[in-house]
C-alpha cells in the first residue's frame, strides 16, 4: 500500500444495531476495491473482519476490526464494530480513532435500539456521521418510512442525499440528488445514467432543500440564495461538507450490501463529505512532568505523537497494539515514551492490520491508524510520544461492567493459569474486569452482559487451555448479636506432668464499631500477662460465627473474671478458653444474619418507569427518589439487597428492550428478613 498524507486519510468506524449488515458492507468495500475476488458471508464464516474462532461460530462481530482500503487515491481506514450491547466497549475504542462514522440502518426494521445508541455515543463525542439504509432490496424494505421515522427521531439535521433506483427484489440503485445522477449497480460495477423521468421532481424536491442547507452553512452563500443566484457545483459540494462535519447536516443514502449496491457510491460521500484528520481540531493533551497543557496538530514538523485504542492478545504472536497517530510520523526502530507508564518503548517493525492479515509498511503519518507487535509495557489508552517532547492524551472511558460472575476451575490446581489467562484478556478487553474475593474465596468477573463473560471465558479456555464453569457470586453475609449474653468459657485438660487450665467469665452485646474488647479485672483473677491472649482468642473468632459461619460483626466482649492454675495456665489455654466463650456467648446472645444493602441508580426511557419501580419492589428494594434526565430519562435511585440483584442486567436490559442502564454500589449491612435467613442458614450449614 503506498504512503498517504493526512487529508488524504478517512477514519470511519462502520456503527449500528447487531444484524444490521456492517460486516457485509466491508465485504461489499474489500470486494469494490478489487482487495477481494469474492464477498464472504457471515453465515458462512469467510469474512475479512470476523477472523475470530468465537465470531466465526456465532456469526457475529465481538471485536473492532481494522480494514483499509485505497479508492480514488484516498486511503479509508473502516472500523467494523460490533453491534451486540455487550462489546461496547470495542464501539468505544474505535470511536477514540475514528473520524467520523456510518450508522446502519435495516430498511425492514427502522430504527433499533442500536441504532439509537450508536447516535448518543456520536453526539456526546460529536462525531460526523451518515446514515446508511441498508437492505433495500429486502421484501418489506420501506426507505420513505425509514427516512420519516429518523427525521422524527433524531430532527431536521437529517437530509437524504439519494433516493432509490427501484424497490425491494427490484431495487438497483440510487439517484445522487446533489449530482442529479442515477446510479444502476451490476453487482461489480456501478454505471451512471440519466435520472428516470418519473422520479426527477421527487430529485429536484430534495436537492432544493439541500441547496438551502448550503445556503445556511456560509453568510456569502446565502446572500447568493437569497438573491435568487445559481450555486456552483464546487460551492455546492463544500457547503455540504461544511455542514456535514460541523453536524449540522446527517447525509442519508440507501444501499444493499449483500449485493454490492451502494457501496460505490458510499465510498465517494466518504471522501467528499467526510473530514480527513486536517479537518479535526488540534488535540490537546498533558506533559506528564509539568502538568501543563500541550497542544498537538497535523503540521510536518510536529514532534511524535500517538494513542493505542485497541490491543490483541495472541498467545503465539504475543501482544498486537493498534494506536492512531496524532501528530509527526512514526518509523521502525524509533524509541518511544509510554507517556502514562514513564517507561520507554522499542518499536519494531510496523504493519497495518486488515482483518488479521498484516502489511508491513515503513512509516505511519500523523492521522493514519498503524499496528505494532510486542511493546513490553504500552495498554489500551497509553499514549507514545517523542522521548524529547512528552504528552498524555485523555483516556479512553468505557461503561462501567453491570454483570458480576464468579469463575471456578473445572481442574484442580488451575487458579494460578485463570488469574495469568483473565490477566492478559483483560489488557485486550478493558470494558471488563475481575477480581479475587478474599472472603466468599470466588474470582469474579465483571462483564457488560452473559454473552461478554461467556466469550472471555471461551478465550480463556481457546487461549488458554483452561476449562472453567461459571456460577453466581456468593454473597459476603454478615453476622451480629442484639441481645446480651454472660458466659464462662473453662478449658482445663489434665494428662499427666503439665496440664492446660484456662477459665474466662466474658459479657457480650452489641456495639457500633466492628469489634470492641474491654477487660474489668480486679484482684487479679486473670493474670495481665494473659489478657492479651484472651482478646486474640476471641479476634480469632469473630472470622466465624455461630449462626452459619458468616464473619461476626458489632461485638463488645467484656473480660470481668475468671481464674488460673499456677502451674497448668498458658496463653494457649486462655486463647482457647476465650473461643470457647465466644461460641457459647453469640449463640445466648440472639445473634443474627446482616446482608449487604446496594445502592442502586436507574437510568430509564420514561415508558419503562413502571416496570422498573414494580421489579426494583419486587426484589425488596426501596425506592428513595426519581430525577429527569435529558432525552426523556429518568433516573430511579433505590436500595436493594445485593443478593437480588445479581442478574439485575440481564433483567433490566429485557425489561427496557435494552435502553436501561444502572450503577450499583455497596452502602451499608441490614439484618436479613427471617424467612430468607433460615433459608441461608439451612444452605450454609447443608455446604459444610
Amino acid at each position: 500500500m503506498k504512503g498517504y498524507q493526512a487529508d488524504q486519510i478517512r477514519n470511519i468506524a462502520f456503527l449500528g444495531h447487531g444484524g444490521c449488515g456492517k460486516t457485509t458492507l466491508t465485504e461489499a468495500v474489500l470486494f469494490s476495491a478489487k482487495l477481494t475476488n469474492r464477498m464472504g458471508r457471515v453465515e458462512d464464516g469467510n469474512t475479512v473482519s470476523d477472523f475470530d474462532k468465537e465470531e466465526v461460530s456465532r456469526s457475529i462481530s465481538i471485536g473492532t476490526s481494522i480494514i483499509p482500503v485505497e479508492w480514488h487515491n484516498h486511503k479509508i481506514n473502516l472500523l467494523d464494530t460490533p453491534g451486540y450491547f455487550d462489546f461496547i466497549g470495542e464501539v468505544q475504542s474505535a470511536l477514540k480513532a475514528a473520524g467520523g462514522a456510518v450508522i446502519l440502518v435495516d430498511a425492514t426494521s427502522g430504527i433499533e435500539v442500536g441504532t439509537e445508541k450508536s447516535w448518543d455515543l456520536l453526539a456526546d463525542s460529536s462525531k460526523p456521521r451518515f446514515i446508511f439504509v441498508n437492505k433495500m432490496d429486502r421484501e418489506n424494505a420501506n426507505f420513505d418510512k425509514v427516512l420519516s421515522d429518523l427525521r422524527e427521531k433524531f430532527g431536521k439535521k437529517i437530509a437524504p442525499f439519494q433516493i432509490p433506483l427501484g424497490a425491494n427484489e427490484n431495487f438497483i440503485g440510487n439517484i445522487n440528488v446533489v449530482k442529479m445522477i442515477a446510479r444502476e449497480y451490476t453487482g461489480k460495477d456501478c454505471v451512471e445514467k440519466p435520472i428516470p423521468p418519473e422520479l426527477l421532481s421527487e430529485a429536484e424536491a430534495i436537492r432544493e432543500m439541500l441547496i438551502e442547507s448550503v445556503a445556511e452553512s456560509d453568510e456569502a452563500l446565502l446572500e447568493k440564495f437569497f438573491a435568487g443566484e445559481t450555486f456552483t457545483e464546487k460551492e455546492i459540494q463544500e457547503g455540504l461538507r461544511k455542514g456535514v462535519i460541523n453536524g449540522d447536516i446527517v447525509p442519508v443514502i440507501c444501499g444493499a450490501s449483500s449485493k454490492n449496491i451502494g457501496t460505490h457510491t458510499l465510498l465517494d460521500m466518504l471522501i467528499d463529505y467526510s473530514p480527513s484528520p486536517m479537518d479535526m481540531p488540534s488535540k490537546k493533551g498533558t506533559n506528564p512532568y509539568t502538568e501543563e497543557t500541550v497542544e498537538r496538530t497535523l503540521e510536518p514538523n510536529e514532534p511524535f505523537s500517538a494513542q493505542i485504542f485497541k490491543t490483541i492478545v495472541d498467545p503465539y504472536v504475543g501482544k498486537i497494539s493498534l494506536f492512531k497517530v496524532i501528530s509527526g510520523k512514526l518509523t521502525p526502530d524509533l524509541e518511544v515514551l509510554n507517556a502514562n507508564k514513564d517507561e520507554k518503548e522499542k518499536i519494531s517493525s510496523l504493519f497495518l492490520l486488515r482483518g488479521k492479515n498484516q502489511i508491513e509498511v515503513k512509516e505511519i503519518v500523523a492521522g493514519d491508524i498503524g499496528a505494532v507487535a510486542k511493546l513490553q509495557y504500552s495498554s489500551t489508552g497509553d499514549t507514545l510520544c517523542s522521548v524529547n517532547h512528552p504528552i498524555v492524551f485523555s483516556n479512553i472511558e468505557f461503561a462501567k461492567p453491570q454483570l458480576a460472575l464468579s469463575v471456578e476451575p473445572k481442574a484442580k490446581g488451575d487458579e494460578e493459569k485463570i488469574s495469568s489467562g483473565l490477566q492478559r484478556l483483560a489488557e485486550e478487553d478493558p470494558s471488563f474486569l475481575f477480581e479475587r474475593n478474599p472472603e466468599t474465596k470466588q474470582t469474579l468477573v465483571y462483564g457488560q452482559g452473559e454473552l461478554h463473560i461467556k466469550i472471555i471465558t471461551n478465550k480463556l479456555k481457546n487461549k488458554f487451555g483452561v476449562d472453567v464453569d461459571l456460577k453466581d457470586p456468593k454473597v459476603p453475609y454478615r453476622e451480629t448479636i442484639k441481645g446480651k449474653s454472660d458466659v464462662q468459657g473453662k478449658h482445663k485438660k489434665q494428662s499427666g506432668g503439665h496440664g492446660q487450665y484456662g477459665d474466662v467469665k466474658i459479657r457480650f452485646e452489641p456495639c457500633a464499631s466492628e469489634f470492641e474488647f474491654a477487660e474489668e479485672i480486679f484482684g487479679g483473677s486473670v493474670p495481665k500477662s494473659y489478657i492479651p491472649a484472651v482478646e486474640k482468642g476471641l479476634r480469632e473468632c469473630l472470622d466465624t460465627g455461630a449462626l452459619a459461619g458468616y464473619p461476626v460483626v458489632n461485638l463488645k466482649a467484656t473480660l470481668y473474671d475468671g481464674s488460673y492454675h499456677d502451674v497448668d495456665s498458658s496463653e494457649m489455654a486462655f486463647k482457647i478458653a476465650a473461643s470457647l466463650a465466644f461460641k457459647k456467648g453469640v449463640e445466648a446472645a440472639k445473634p443474627v444474619l446482616l446482608e449487604p444493602i446496594v445502592k442502586v441508580e436507574v437510568v430509564v426511557p420514561e415508558d419503562f418507569m413502571g416496570d422498573v419501580m414494580g421489579d426494583l419492589n419486587k426484589r425488596r428494594g426501596r425506592i428513595l427518589g426519581m430525577e429527569p434526565q435529558p432525552k426523556g430519562m429518568q433516573l430511579v435511585v433505590a436500595e436493594a439487597p445485593q443478593s437480588e440483584m445479581f442478574k439485575y442486567a440481564t433483567d433490566l436490559r429485557s425489561m427496557t428492550q435494552a435502553r436501561g442502564s444502572f450503577t450499583m454500589e455497596f452502602v451499608r449491612y441490614e439484618e436479613v428478613p427471617q424467612m430468607i435467613s433460615d433459608k441461608v442458614v439451612e444452605s450454609a450449614r447443608a455446604e459444610k
